[in-house]
């Protein structure tokens, strides 16, 4: 018994001064090159596998997309659990339908009908989880996929071609053309334009938060590696990955919104728009004579 204590106190001693020691080169700034480290944490990994004659690339950035996105099916399905035989909802699943509630709610008041609401709905949650996963992953030090500018790009495409596809299907190509040229002709170039300009905007505004809430938490982690980065890291990698995440999914309904107002506005008030072309076909006719 007395062989076992002395033991234990001798492998204790040693763990203390061997944490301690590295305690010391933690907290020592002066030997580190905190631009080399941050630099080096910015870097994507990239890894190539041979299929054939085809070289396949794979990113860090891929990794942990499916990383999150396995966690969140994982957590989601906790949340949701089995049906329960008396048919009450579960406190998950009353949450689960208070946000569907939401975001159905919040499709209504951008000018669509219950019925586009609900169809949209999947996609834009969608959106949201899959971008509330990829971004508050960086808590737990795995680096989040939006830091590489290919993702944010990536999904603000899928954004902008499901705009498109959504307001096509539910106005038809007219309601598309009027949704261009409303209230004038001459906004055609400009409505164009748009279609170039929010994807970008949505790219930018993703990879731009994500981007420089990565390089703080590395540089906080590097220079004060103890409790701090742990909880200012509660805001940088989770509440403000959920913040973008929402104005993501957020603004990409507030696009299919706008066109269905341009039309139903233009439908409400026929009449208004023939008599602008009466007047202009008028006054054509008024130079020629």
């Amino acid at each position: 018994m007395k062989t076992a204590l002395i033991m234990a106190g001798s492998w204790l001693s040693e763990f203390f001064a061997a944490f301690a020691e590295k305690f010391s080169e933690r907290l020592d700034l002066a030997h580190k090159d905190i631009g080399a480290e941050i630099n080096e944490a910015i870097m994507q990994v990239q890894m190539y596998f041979n299929i054939g004659d085809y070289r396949l690339l794979v990113t860090d950035a891929i990794l942990v997309t499916f990383i999150a996105l396995i966690a969140m099916l994982i957590v989601i399905g906790l949340l949701i659990g089995k049906p329960s035989k008396d048919g009450k909802l579960t406190k998950g699943q009353a949450l689960v339908v208070s946000l569907t509630e939401l975001v159905i709610s919040t499709g209504m008041g951008f000018g669509m009908n219950r019925k586009q609401a609900e169809e949209v709905t999947p996609m834009i949650m969608t959106f949201g989880l899959v971008l509330i996963a990829c971004n508050s992953i960086s808590y737990f030090h795995l680096p989040p996929p939006a830091k590489n500018v290919a993702f944010p790009v990536g999904c603000a495409i899928v954004a902008i071609l499901y705009v498109i596809v959504m307001t096509f299907k539910f106005i038809g190509v007219k309601g598309f053309w009027i949704s261009l040229t409303q209230p004038i002709a001459i906004m055609l170039p400009f409505r164009l334009l748009d279609y170039v300009v929010k994807p970008l905007s949505l790219a930018l505004r993703l990879f731009g938060n994500v981007f420089a809430a990565f390089v703080f938490m590395e540089f906080l982690s590097i220079s004060l590696p103890l409790i701090l980065p742990g909880i200012v890291g509660l805001w940088f990698d989770i509440i403000d990955g959920v913040i973008q995440a929402v104005v993501f999914s957020y603004l990409t309904m507030s696009y299919i919104g706008e066109n269905l107002e341009t039309y139903n506005e233009y439908m409400e008030h026929p009449e208004e728009h023939q008599k602008k072309k009466k007047d202009k076909k008028s006054k054509s006719e008024a130079v020629a004579a």
